[in-house]
């Protein structure tokens, strides 16, 4: 069985027992979105809602969204969460590029649940492996889901789910962005290509031999003890 059958089966079955109907996905116009998108439609049909939710966003960012909900033709709203975010700016104190830019993915969290619970729908979050093991999503925010459908796959992996899939070549060979501020990429703010962080992943769970450089591992090696917390249900005192 292919791995696509496989996850869309899982989906499925996830769906049913929850007692749910179908799945909401937020569409960035990223790769990773148009793959789980693309798996909840094999698996859904129509139940599938996938949300364009731009805030400050990038234009491409909305063309390449649009391009993938032509594609598949599932159903879809466009929610302009800019003004709501200009609003929270505005009423909370000055806080740092971080606070503010983490404020997005969690106005996204709070639409996607807002549909979810009006449709009973589950939220399928778009995390991959590569970014989950590292921390690199918001609390709260786009790690604020029900399902992960490729959270234990890498990026490579993914890509090559996107190319099975036939993702327009200009969404897969985009430079992930979490959208968090004009031009900001993924790569960049991690400071490391996915390409070496998967392999460092790779090591670090003995699935790849070979020589890596000390300093990439010991850099991922930290960001996946630091960001524990993320990965965890809240700590409750006992």
């Amino acid at each position: 069985m292919k791995l696509s059958d496989e996850i869309s089966g899982w989906i499925k079955k996830e769906v049913k027992s929850a007692g749910c109907k179908g799945v909401v996905v937020g569409i960035s116009g990223g790769i990773d979105s148009a793959v789980v998108a693309s798996l909840a439609k094999k698996a859904l049909g129509d139940e599938v809602l996938g949300l364009i939710m731009p805030c400050h966003s990038d234009e491409k960012d909305l063309y390449c969204a649009n391009i993938v909900i032509e594609n598949l033709k599932v159903k879809h709203e466009k929610i302009d969460l800019t003004p709501i975010y200009n609003n929270l700016i505005e009423t909370l104190p000055k806080g740092n590029r971080l606070a503010q830019a983490n404020l997005k993915p969690r106005l996204r969290m709070l639409t996607l649940y807002y549909f979810a619970n009006n449709l009973n729908y589950l939220v399928a979050g778009t995390g991959n492996k590569s970014e989950i093991m590292v921390g690199y999503f918001t609390k709260y925010g786009d790690g604020g889901v029900d399902i992960l459908p490729i959270g234990n796959l890498l990026k490579q992996k993914v890509k090559e789910l996107a190319e099975e899939f036939d993702v327009p070549k200009e969404i897969i060979e985009r430079p992930p962005s979490a959208g968090l501020w004009a031009g900001q990429t993924d790569e960049e703010e991690l400071g490391l290509t996915y390409d070496k962080l998967d392999g460092a992943i790779l090591h670090l769970e003995g699935k790849r031999v070979g020589s890596i450089e000390p300093e990439i591992l010991s850099n991922v090696e930290s960001l996946i003890k630091g960001s524990c917390h993320k990965r965890s249900l809240p700590k409750t005192f006992k």
